[in-house]
């Protein structure tokens, strides 16, 4: 991908002389006064934005344009960039212990996997399919250009569980179907306490598959999500041969999680906690199952542990770990499930502190195609028809 090196600068208050108190993770108050209303990206080529990052301590912000990874301070100046990747590097999230930046990458060879070697000339994959959470170091991303593969910038890490569902044959209903839980892979990432437990707890990696978005099957229903504990994952780094791709990861997760949302059409795209309201926000594209509201945003109540019940629609009976919605917004009592319709969200999601988030509008030039992304600060209200303000 050509990157364009210089970025219009999109604000509409003073730059930041410092960075303010306060990170991804809500430590500190935040002093809305010296942020930026807008962060623009500049155009980046045929892929679109995937996810954010945000780390005000140090005045970056992370962009993911599916091949790309792009750092820019936070007037949107670009400081350097990771090229290379032949997978789909999505939802990205910032270890609060150890200052690395974690995000979700697929090698797959469905419609997405297709559509991404398809516009990216002369390059092979692995015929394999796997799934990875990728680790930056991102102290070493100083240049425009840097390469995932030989620039040491770049590790990953195995999602065994992921791969497994994926392949994964199964009987629902009398019916044989593909791919265990309707998965598709994996997309959005997040560090956060357990759940009903304290917010100043140990954080896990929290990762979300992508669904299928099959109307009829009745065991897609759900959003899985997987937590792991990543202080012993050194053992597990590798960089990653994308014509080669290793099989380095641990061997299955602490947990396994499932959210009663009804089917949506690819998963969760991008899931963030919120340590300022202990729950953890989630990014969907909407569903087509009639039966349901079919949401585009959804809470995760970060109070309630989970409880382990019978899944609805599988047949033979599944039972497994299940968390619960956070009981504000649109409530459809037919499924009774709780959601917000939000347009954005899904490439780029990131709380602040405070209830503010920085969230990713993408937009495309319709005349070169290119796509680009405008960071927007909003303010969390939680109302039923307006869950974010955008902050003047």
């Amino acid at each position: 991908m050509i990157l364009k090196r210089l970025i219009p600068i999109l604000l509409v208050v003073p730059l930041l002389a410092a960075c303010p108190s306060g990170n991804p993770n809500g430590k500190m108050p935040v002093d809305v006064s010296k942020l930026p209303r807008q962060i623009y990206s500049g155009e980046q080529g045929p892929f679109h934005v995937q996810g954010i990052a945000v780390d005000l301590d140090r005045g970056y912000m992370y962009f993911s344009f599916t091949t790309t990874l792009l750092k820019t301070d936070m007037q949107g100046n670009l400081l350097g960039s990771v090229e290379g990747m032949t997978g789909h590097l999505g939802c990205m999230t910032l270890n609060p212990d150890d200052g690395r930046l974690y995000a979700s990458i697929e090698y797959k060879h469905d419609a997405i996997g297709k559509g991404i070697l398809n516009k990216l000339e002369g390059v092979r994959n692995d015929e394999q399919t796997g799934f990875y959470v990728a680790v930056f170091d991102v102290d070493r991303i100083d240049r425009i250009g840097m390469n995932a593969e030989k620039d040491d910038v770049m590790k990953t890490v195995y999602i065994k569980e992921a791969v497994d569902d994926y392949y994964a044959k199964v009987s629902n209903n009398g019916q044989e179907l593909e791919h265990r839980f309707g998965c598709s892979g994996i997309d959005g990432v997040t560090f956060a306490p357990a759940f009903g437990q304290s917010r100043d707890g140990k954080k896990y990696l929290y990762v979300a598959y992508g669904i299928y978005g099959d109307t009829l099957r009745t065991d897609n229903d759900y959003q899985v999500i997987l937590a792991y504990d990543t202080r012993d994952w050194k053992q597990y780094e590798q960089p990653l041969t994308q014509e080669n791709l290793h099989k380095s990861g641990p061997e299955k997760p602490l947990h396994k999680y499932f959210l009663y949302t009804g089917n949506t059409s690819w998963g969760i795209q991008n899931l963030a906690y919120d340590k300022a309201s202990g729950n953890m926000h989630a990014a969907v594209y909407k569903g087509k199952k009639s039966h349901y509201p079919n949401y585009s945003y959804f809470v995760i109540d970060g109070s309630k542990a989970p409880e382990r019940k019978q899944l609805q629609g599988f047949d033979p009976a599944v039972e497994a770990e299940v968390l619960s919605l956070l009981p504000e917004g649109l409530h459809d009592a037919q499924s009774d499930t709780w959601g917000w319709n939000f347009k954005w969200g899904t490439t780029g999601l990131c709380p602040i502190g405070d209830g503010y988030f920085y969230i990713s509008h993408n937009a495309k030039d319709k005349q070169t195609g290119n796509q680009s992304s405008t960071v927007q600060l909003y303010k969390w209200t939680g109302n039923p028809d307006k869950a974010f303000e955008p902050v003047e």
